[in-house]
Order: structure tokens, then C-alpha cells, then sequence
């Protein structure tokens, strides 16, 4: 075995989008595991939207990444060497690995999954953070019913198509937003959404929110937000009383910078409080890694599920560590077609 590995470390922080010079492919020797700590080849790493976040030094829920800093993602890979209770070399494992070939981690905040279940990779993506995150998400604050509507931005993401997926198993009709005419097409004849819009066929949110109030003739009651910016102006006005909005993620505002100044011209205050107050609207924002006790639970009702096809999975995997930093700004940009991943080996 070589003693080299390789990392993507953060070069700079990007003014705007990230570009390719804001990365930095680094090879280095690979580290030495210390007392319950494991060394795991990395496999496939994941790429999310909320790493955008991490590149700013801005305040925020956690800390940015050091310039220096290898950039941050969920991994899934192969034991190496152990020095942790419950790990042997050849175990496969999930963990926070980092944008890199080799990672060491405690075994404390790693979790062996069994690749004879189901695909690994499925362990970035529907089983993993952004599955959890489009279940927990759901039924948590959105508290869905039988008979409601419901409109999920991004919705053949990661998060969106779970979220989809289990809004039309508790029987509601089920929009889903995307960018392009191939999305919506996988959104419907994949993921079974009654209806998918195209956002960018409407040049402004007056025209995106005409193409939405003709497909939720009856109001919405749920609007699971992804993007912000002219979705969140569309989808506003529309909610019914007493509506509910899980706020997961705003990619539209993300390359703006830590605290979305894009924001600022596409809402105003009342146009979004107003509705809020007069409709009785349920707004909560919420951050998946607050709720990591409740993953156990969201496998043992999930896993079934995707085994028997019952949720069905789209992967978007780019192949080599180097390519890592352009498959992600390309995410950024809705480029990637399901679940964005890394394949390192």
C-alpha cells in the first residue's frame, strides 16, 4: 500500500461562486491512526449544497473551513486500520471522511453499515443525511394529511425526491419544482409527483407563481423549501391558512454570501411576514445534525422501503477526487441529476 494520499483543501474563500481556484488538490503522506481512532480508504464522498456555507468565515450553526483545510463532506469507505472497539480492517463505514482518499476518525463518530443491503452509496444519499433530512423534515413540520397539497422545490434532489415520495404515500398531491424539462420529467415518471414545473421557464415569480396556483387549484399546504429566492416569491401568496413550511435549504441565496444579502432584493419584509401572520403559517427552519437521534428510527422504517423499490433512488456520480470542485459548482448551478457523489476508488 502506498503511504501517499490525496485532499482537496479550501485555497481561498470564493466572492460570489466558488471557482476552481478556491480549491486545492494536495498529496500528502497518509496519517497514522492513534487510540480509538480508525484509518478508512474513502470509496465515495458526498457533495451537498451546505458546503457552500462552509467556505465562508461568516457566522453560522458550525464552524467554516480553515483555508488549508481539507473541505468537508460524508464519506463512505473501507477499514484500513483500527484502533477502535466495534471496527476491523475490511469494515465499511460511514463517517464526515472529508474530500480526500484516506481519512482518520474516531470510531465514536463512525457508523459500519453493510454493503450486501444495499448500494454504499445509497448511505450518502437516501438512507443518508438528505434522505433523513427530506423524512425528518416531512413529517416532522410538515405534518402531512391525506387530501393536502404540497409543492417541493428542488424536487428531484436528494431531499426533494424523498420528500415526494412519502407526501404521495400519506396521499397528498404532490408538486415538485425543478430546473429544466428533463427534471420534471424524472420527477413524474420516477418519483411519481402528480405534477413538475419547470422554474426556468418563468423569467420572474409572477409568472412561476401563475404555472403553481393552475396546478394547486386548491391552495398549498405545505411548501418544503429548498431554494428561496423567485420560488419562495411564487409560493407565498398561495399557502392556505394554517399551511406549514419545513425550511431545509436556499440555494438560490447560498454564493451570495453567510447570511443571503440575495435575499434582500428578491422579498421584502411584509411581502413575507404578512402572509406568515394572517394565514397562522407554521415556518421552521432546522438543521438535520440536531436530530441525529432520531436516525435509527428513520432506518429501521426506510431501509425496507428502499430495498423493496418502494422509494426509488437517482445517483449523479462523477468519477476522481480532482473532479470533485467543478462537479460541485456545478451543483450549485442544478447541473447534477439525482444525488450528487464522488467515486475515489
Amino acid at each position: 500500500m502506498t503511504n501517499k494520499m490525496q485532499r482537496i483543501n479550501l485555497a481561498s474563500r470564493p466572492v460570489g461562486a466558488p471557482t476552481a481556484d478556491n480549491f486545492k488538490l494536495e498529496t500528502t503522506d497518509i496519517p497514522v491512526p492513534g487510540d480509538g481512532e480508525v484509518l478508512v480508504r474513502v470509496h465515495y464522498i458526498s457533495l451537498d449544497p451546505y458546503m457552500r456555507g462552509r467556505m465562508d468565515d461568516s457566522k453560522s450553526y458550525t464552524a467554516p473551513v480553515p483555508i488549508g483545510g481539507t473541505m468537508e463532506g460524508g464519506g463512505v469507505g473501507q477499514v484500513i486500520t483500527s484502533n477502535a472497539n466495534g471496527f476491523v480492517s475490511g469494515d465499511f463505514v460511514f463517517g464526515m471522511l472529508g474530500w480526500a482518499t484516506h481519512a482518520i476518525q474516531s470510531g465514536k463518530e463512525l457508523r459500519k453499515i453493510d454493503p450486501n443491503l444495499t448500494p454504499i452509496t445509497n448511505m450518502l444519499g437516501v438512507l443518508g443525511m438528505p434522505g433523513f433530512t427530506g423524512w425528518h423534515g416531512l413529517m416532522e413540520y410538515g405534518q402531512p394529511k391525506a387530501g393536502e397539497t404540497i409543492v417541493v422545490a428542488a424536487a428531484t434532489g436528494p431531499v426533494g425526491s424523498m420528500v415526494g415520495q412519502l407526501a404521495k404515500s400519506c396521499g397528498l398531491r404532490t408538486i415538485g419544482l425543478a430546473g429544466g424539462q428533463k427534471k420534471c420529467s424524472l420527477a413524474t415518471d420516477l418519483f411519481g409527483f402528480d405534477i413538475c414545473i419547470d422554474h426556468r421557464a418563468h423569467n420572474d415569480a409572477r409568472s412561476l407563481r401563475k404555472a403553481i396556483k393552475e396546478a394547486a387549484y386548491d391552495g398549498i399546504d405545505i411548501y418544503f423549501e429548498n431554494v428561496g429566492g423567485k420560488v419562495l416569491e411564487a409560493v407565498m401568496p398561495l399557502m392556505n391558512p394554517f399551511g406549514r413550511i419545513p425550511v431545509c435549504g436556499m440555494i438560490s441565496w447560498y454564493n451570495a454570501g453567510g447570511l443571503g444579502e440575495g435575499a434582500e432584493a428578491t422579498m421584502s419584509a411584509p411581502a413575507l411576514w404578512r402572509p406568515i401572520l394572517v394565514k397562522f403559517l407554521k415556518v421552521n427552519g432546522f438543521i438535520i445534525s440536531n436530530h441525529w437521534n432520531k436516525y435509527p428510527e428513520f432506518l429501521t422504517e426506510m431501509m425496507p422501503k428502499v430495498i423493496n423499490g418502494d422509494i426509488q433512488v437517482l445517483e449523479d456520480i462523477t468519477n476522481g477526487l480532482e473532479n470533485a470542485p467543478q462537479a460541485f459548482i456545478g451543483l450549485l448551478h442544478g447541473q447534477n441529476v439525482g444525488k450528487q457523489i464522488v467515486q475515489i476508488i
